[in-house]
């Protein structure tokens, strides 16, 4: 169904290839996973196939890129629409209409199909998607999981034969997240629909793909294999995976049913022992120390807390985001909020940095009305990085973005841009930020946002787009941080993350609070949250590969 002969992309600009020496075949009715490390080409690679690149995003195409028989370089992507459906990292950049009925219809109106089946095909994917009850919805109003659902519909609908997927679970909760895998399944095996798709939580997906194409590095020729086969080689594999490897399991287990069915001996090497937790917030800050080459200015003796919530409501349009909320932030204190998409975490990151103006109750942050302080004040309080990391970016250059971060900041000249180098190397300084991948993207606003070392850091899906080892490298810095007395509160749909970096985590549901506890209480006692480490070794309570490697050395 799709043909990759020897395919080569060079960017415009560029001295190196993006990708080269692509020659492999996608047969029709399979599921393949494309996978590999942060910036080494997926996106470019699935942009092919629909003929975005380089139609749409210039550069020079070499070799063949062929779909049901037609070739994406002589074909453009409206010559490819009734068989090619695509969904890239950003979902806003896909919509066309404002409501989310409106926008399943539209690529079936384009195409031409009759009233009735496009009536037809919009319920079926309502109900498909969890969708019927945002029919009516402006997308605008929509959480990032519920547009990133839409999306995914508006290319179900015209019952394309290749679907493109890029990061097609990166915002949604892991129920949904589930879900949108499930009918994927459904298209492949009922209907015979290709997909292909790039995604860096391989835990969700790996189970359910047939082949994996693996991209090991920037311009590497890609390594086809079985999910099996690819993972015993691959720098980037799942915590099940990482988990076999550190017991020594061949072949590796896939799927957490697989562990758990051979991990006996491996709870009994536990037995006895306790994971090391992460260590409780400080109730005051301790002295800061010299960090990225900048001191911090020494606190007052009683200091308000970070962030202090009490009976918080907010409602935007028809819409109750929040009500009755309670929450205080202690310095050094790392908070996880969690729930499923729509359950008011984007808006609560929100009132905190003063975007949202509450409806009833009271936000301070540092002792101050966020939604009262100027911008220039407040920016030395809180600092967010949003879903989408282009609303910080507007600068030509890395180094522009990361000067202009310094001087706002008032921060010594290089700390932005030693923190994108720690946090993901080998992003050159006149790289301009439309060019990089949304994960690098995603890199460059936090430490543009870190460069003012604001007390309290708010992050919106901070995974998204980030391999196993960029994340790694952000819940090192992100520790760094809460060790110097910065408080963190991330809104996440990545167990694994909070697993690995939370001291508490807060369940929303409805806009309400509904667990507030430590990490181990919280998302060990939840089917939906729990980390894959905690399904295959329950009823032990260990969270992380890394607290298991600890015990067992």
């Amino acid at each position: 169904m799709i043909r990759f002969e020897n395919v080569s992309v060079t960017y415009d600009g560029c001295s190196e290839a993006t990708v080269q020496g692509v020659d492999f075949t996608v047969p029709e009715g399979e599921l393949v996973l494309l996978a590999g490390p942060s910036g080494v080409g997926k996106s470019t690679l699935l942009g092919t196939v629909g003929g975005l690149v380089p139609h749409f995003t210039g550069g020079t195409l070499r070799g063949r890129v062929t779909v049901a028989g037609r070739d994406t370089r002589t074909h453009k992507p409206r010559e490819l629409a009734d068989v090619v459906g695509t969904v890239g990292q950003d979902p806003l950049s896909h919509f066309v209409t404002d409501t989310v009925e409106e926008e399943l219809a539209y690529g079936m109106e384009s195409l031409g199909l009759p009233p009735a089946v496009m009536r037809r095909r919009v319920e079926e994917t309502l109900d498909l998607l969890g969708l019927a009850g945002l029919r009516d919805r402006p997308i605008a109003t929509l959480s990032g999981g519920q547009q990133q659902r839409v999306a995914i519909g508006s290319v179900l609908t015209p019952h394309p034969r290749v679907l493109v997927l890029d990061e097609p679970t990166s915002a949604l909760d892991p129920a949904a997240a589930e879900e949108v895998l499930a009918v994927l399944l459904r298209l492949v095996h009922d209907l015979g629909t290709t997909v292909l798709l790039a995604e860096h939580r391989l835990e969700r997906v790996l189970q359910y793909a047939d082949q994996v194409a693996l991209l090991p590095a920037p311009g590497a020729a890609p390594v086809l294999g079985t999910p099996a086969e690819i993972m015993a080689v691959s720098p980037v594999c799942p915590p099940v995976v990482d988990l076999g490897r550190l017991a020594g399991w061949s072949p590796l287990p896939l799927t957490v049913r697989d562990a758990r069915r051979r991990a006996a001996d491996l709870r009994e090497r536990l037995a006895g022992r306790e994971p090391e937790q992460a260590p409780t917030a400080t109730v005051e800050p301790p002295a800061l120390p010299r960090w990225r080459g900048r001191r911090a200015a020494p606190a007052p003796a009683t200091p308000a807390p970070p962030a202090e919530v009490r009976a918080l409501a907010v409602r935007r349009a028809r819409v109750q985001a929040l009500r009755g909320v309670d929450l205080t932030v202690s310095p050094g204190e790392t908070i996880a909020l969690m729930g499923r998409n729509g359950a008011g975490k984007s808006t609560l990151l929100n009132t905190l940095v003063g975007l949202v103006e509450p409806s009833s109750g009271t936000v301070r942050v540092g002792g101050a009305l966020p939604h009262r302080t100027a911008p220039r004040d407040l920016v030395r309080r809180v600092g967010l990085v949003p879903q989408e990391p282009r609303d910080l970016l507007y600068a030509d250059t890395v180094a522009a973005e990361c000067a202009a971060a310094d001087r706002d900041a008032r921060a010594t000249p290089g700390t932005c841009r030693a923190l994108v180098t720690d946090l993901l190397p080998g992003i050159d300084d006149d790289t301009h930020p439309r060019d990089l991948s949304e994960g690098q993207r995603l890199t460059l606003a936090l430490a543009i946002v870190l460069a003012a070392r604001p007390p309290l850091l708010l992050l919106d899906e901070p995974t998204r787009g980030l391999d196993y080892a960029a994340k790694t490298r952000l819940v090192a810095v992100l520790r760094e941080l809460a060790a110097a007395g910065h408080a963190i509160v991330l809104a996440t749909h990545d167990v694994e993350l909070a697993a690995e970096l939370a001291h508490r985590v807060v369940l929303l549901a409805e806009g309400e609070v509904i667990a507030d506890g430590p990490t181990a209480e919280v998302i060990v006692s939840s089917p939906s949250f729990a980390p894959q480490v905690t399904k295959i070794l329950a009823p032990q309570k260990w969270l992380t590969v890394a607290q298991v490697r600890e015990a067992l050395r």
